[in-house]
């Protein structure tokens, strides 16, 4: 069901609950009032009754008789009778009135220092005591009240042709609401649908920039930020690799086929498929740099307890294979003074030890002079790896880009490499919780620190 029609439903029932408790609640205390109304008329009409009764003489003659029978009958089908303390009737309004009803109630009266409602047929009736203490009478009195239900039946179908046409405009303003309530929605809809792979520029009107609709379109702005920014890197990175990878297979392809047309002695060839391997070398290199970054691009790894030092270690060692010539120096920073396992992180022991040695690889690569590595914890809950060079630096302009896969600063070209090393090294850090930060001076060297948070004991 669409979210209009819900709310439509929704709002209607609601409204119509509200609004027939209310016509429940009306009708409810008209027909008491109404009840207590011709209950407290009859009362009154049986007092006047006995009023004029016994104030006449028991032998009082046929014409007052009659007057009073006749004159005194204003509620409709009325019946009066007077019972005497000791349960005899002493008069009746009619000859015809039946007793039974009254003969019944009396026990109840008798008991009671209230008036006694009860129903007899078609007609309410209410008995009650009447005279002095010790010796009442009993007075009973019934009738129809024909102008309090007429009242009553017109306020039924009052209520029922109200309740008929309000539920017409509850729905009719349940549609208003849901529409006006859902404009906003329907706007940024419209407007998302504009945006295409091509247009990944564009934004959603993000309104007062305060409610609802406005937080929504402010997290899909934020959110179509971070879609073009992946687009455009990964289209970047897809240029930049096919680029990588079509140099080094366009030259060996060449390099072979130059050899199989011209080349005529066993020197020859072989000096031609020497070129072609370090080619496919090349190929081969930036190929496990690619999936490396691939792996560390992962949404999910298992993380496991994994001393850095130890990952720092071994990074060391496969670096110094690589540039034997080089001084590699591991000091260690201000340490807690209670430390059950120092350097202990929670991650890919594999991934780290990758991450650690792209850091003293591009180190080495680009400072002849001694690289220093520090472990050390910056605060309890942090450990931190500050690899220094004095090398050549990164200008301002392209510190920020050096992270991106496959770019590579202008000044560290003539050195062999796919830019690839940082933006793992990136991605790891981020995959373990933590962050790559990088501060360089142009001509002065290069400090990159890798921070992770520390495992919990």
């Amino acid at each position: 069901m669409l979210i209009r029609n819900k709310l439509i439903l929704r709002f209607t029932l609601l409204v119509l609950a509200i609004q027939l408790s209310l016509s429940a609640f009306v009708y409810y205390f008209h027909a008491a009032a109404r009840e207590q109304r011709f209950t407290r008329r009859l009362a009154g009409k049986a007092v006047m009754t006995a009023r004029l009764h016994l104030s006449s003489p028991a032998d009082s003659t046929r014409t007052a008789r009659a007057f009073r029978r006749a004159d005194l009958l204003t509620i409709e089908q009325e019946e009066i009778s007077i019972y005497s303390s000791d349960n005899r009737l002493l008069y009746v309004s009619a000859d015809t009135v039946p007793q039974a009803e009254n003969r019944r109630q009396l026990p109840r009266v008798a008991a009671s220092a209230q008036p006694v409602t009860f129903r007899a047929g078609s007609l309410e009736g209410v008995g009650f005591n009447y005279g002095p203490v010790g010796q009442p009478y009993r007075l009973f009195a019934a009738g129809y009240d024909a102008l309090g239900w007429s009242q009553l039946a017109s306020l039924r179908l009052i209520l029922l042709v109200g309740n008929v046409g309000a539920l017409v405009l509850i729905i009719l303003a349940g549609w208003y609401f849901a529409d006006e309530s859902l404009k906003p929605i329907a706007r940024v809809i419209k407007q998302v649908r504009r945006i295409t792979a091509r247009e990944l520029n564009r934004r959603v009107d993000e309104g007062n920039g305060t409610d609802e609709i406005a937080q929504l379109a402010i997290t899909f702005n934020r959110m179509l930020g971070g879609v073009e920014q992946a687009f455009e890197a990964q289209k970047s990175f897809v240029s930049h690799a096919s680029h990588e990878l079509r140099t080094p297979l366009t030259v060996a392809l060449g390099t072979l086929q130059t050899g199989h047309a011209y080349d005529q002695t066993l020197e020859d060839a072989k000096a031609s498929m020497a070129s072609a391997v370090d080619d496919l070398r090349q190929l081969v290199a930036l190929t496990n740099s690619l999936l490396t970054l691939a792996q560390a691009d992962e949404a999910r790894f298992r993380g496991e307890p994994v001393r850095l030092d130890e990952c720092l270690t071994q990074a060391l060692s496969q670096c110094q294979g690589r540039y034997p010539e080089r001084t590699i120096r591991v000091d260690f920073g201000q340490l807690p003074s209670r430390l059950e396992t120092p350097f202990a992180v929670t991650g890919n022991a594999h991934l780290l030890t990758t991450a650690l040695l792209n850091l003293l690889d591009n180190a080495c690569k680009y400072s002849r002079a001694e690289v220093r590595a520090t472990l050390s914890y910056p605060d309890l809950g942090t450990v931190a790896v500050d690899v220094v060079d004095s090398g050549i630096g990164i200008e301002p302009g392209e510190l920020a880009r050096v992270t991106e896969p496959l770019y590579r600063a202008e000044n560290g070209r003539q050195e062999p490499g796919y830019g690839i090393g940082l933006a793992v090294t990136q991605k790891i850090a981020q995959r373990h919780g933590g962050e790559l930060q990088l501060v360089s001076i142009p001509g002065k060297g290069t400090t990159a620190t890798l921070r992770l948070p520390a495992a919990q004991a």
